[in-house]
């Protein structure tokens, strides 16, 4: 178990302390209205902490206090680790980012795209692009979730049995046969949607590595970077530590317990997309590895330039995901924003009207949870609370605000 340890002075980190006092009221406001239950925030800059707040409950009705080990799950949080394992493997020379998918998926090897008809009797037509690697990465494989409503595939997807939950007893491999034997939304490459492209990520994460998602994970990632308390699910002895799960109904957080159980036990399909519980502490080191180019204290997991690469608006033209998203869910705004590796990259602010600098990286769980990388202020932070869903209410942008404005340098 690991603790967050803050600097002693917020100004030497070039922060007001006046001024970051404002956050923790913030959101404690969420918790006295029952909004939230209760929420986490880091903010590091320089690899180094420099402020923590925490207010409210982790688990309101058993009374538990958020503390610095609460354990949380950051469901979508776990692309970028996913993405992360593939450059590591992409280093190795396993594969190359232009090469196709079906030399590994099969099914994958003479896609078909939606062209019309109905959920029970698709039209399609041959894919012109194949799947390529690179595509899985930016989402922009044609590949969709079945939760999302939008789209005449996603029903597919539902009527396979792959709604926000996956399958009762589908292993990784059958659902990713289940996925990419449905039609595609769209030819590979013309543009971004949000999809299970990093749960069969994982899938070839295991076909490359010769190991399950799950222990390659361990060895290669959390080991390596003490991440002690990030795991695909919450042992007995953790139980205490883990966070309750919320939705909202008439403005308060209701405590969803059937859902959260989930958490108490291995789950029957790791996919690279979701899955992972993990620590402020914990992500916090995933965080500060990124900053420093893909080392950390001595352990170098990643080349700069790799890094630098995943972390690079890769849509084209340089568009942002205004222009080249599909009506699709996301963990990001729009306006102003790219896409990299897992990761969306702000390329604009003014078009995205934030204090954001341009080339921060960022990405978000479906539980509220959400994180960012500024490289232009060596700056990362963190945000954890456990609010499903994570359009609820805009504690991304109000968080950004409030640390920004607290710079002081």
């Amino acid at each position: 178990m690991s603790v967050l340890k803050v600097g002693d002075d917020a100004r030497a980190f070039g922060f007001s302390p006046e001024r970051l006092a404002r956050i923790a009221p913030h959101f404690d406001r969420y918790v006295e209205d029952r909004r939230l239950a209760g929420w986490l925030a880091t903010v590091s800059r320089g690899g180094q902490l420099a402020w923590t707040g925490r207010g409210g409950l982790r688990d309101r009705e058993r009374g538990l206090d958020v503390a610095d080990d609460t354990i949380w799950r950051i469901f979508s949080m776990t692309k970028p680790l996913t993405a992360l394992a593939v450059m590591m493997l992409y280093e190795e020379g396993l594969f190359d980012l232009n090469d196709e998918a079906g030399r590994w998926i099969d099914s994958l090897r003479e896609s078909r795209v939606w062209s019309g008809g109905t959920p029970t009797s698709p039209e399609t037509v041959g894919a012109i692009e194949p799947v390529r690697i690179h595509h899985l990465l930016m989402h922009t494989s044609g590949l969709t979730y079945g939760f999302q409503y939008a789209h005449p595939v996603d029903e597919i997807y539902r009527n396979k049995g792959y709604d926000f939950v996956f399958k009762h007893g589908a292993t990784l491999a059958e659902a990713v046969d289940d996925w990419c034997t449905s039609p595609l939304l769209f030819q590979p490459g013309s543009q971004w949607n949000y999809s299970v492209s990093f749960d069969v990520l994982g899938r070839l994460v295991e076909i490359w590595s010769g190991q399950p998602l799950d222990v390659f994970m361990k060895e290669r990632i959390f080991d390596p970077l003490g991440m002690a308390d990030t795991e695909w699910w919450c042992p007995p002895e953790k139980t205490d530590r883990l966070a309750m799960l919320y939705v909202p109904k008439k403005g308060e957080a209701i405590a969803m317990a059937d859902w959260a159980k989930a958490s108490l036990h291995p789950p029957g399909l790791l996919g690279g997309g979701g899955g992972l519980l993990s620590t402020a502490y914990d992500y916090d080191r995933f965080m500060t590895m990124l900053l420093r180019g893909g080392e950390l204290d001595g352990v170098r997991l990643l080349s700069s330039r790799s890094v630098d690469l995943m972390t690079e608006n890769h849509l084209p033209g340089d568009v942002d995901l205004e222009t080249y998203a599909t009506d699709s869910f996301s963990e990001s705004s729009y306006a102003g924003v790219g896409f990299g590796f897992g990761m969306s990259v702000v390329t604009d602010r003014r078009k995205n009207k934030s204090l954001v600098s341009e080339g921060t990286f960022a990405w978000g769980g479906a539980a509220s949870t959400a994180f960012w990388v500024d490289p232009v202020e060596d700056l990362t932070v963190g945000f954890y609370t456990q609010l499903l869903p994570s359009t609820t209410y805009p504690i991304r942008r109000e968080l950004q605000r409030l640390v920004y404005q607290a710079l002081d340098d």
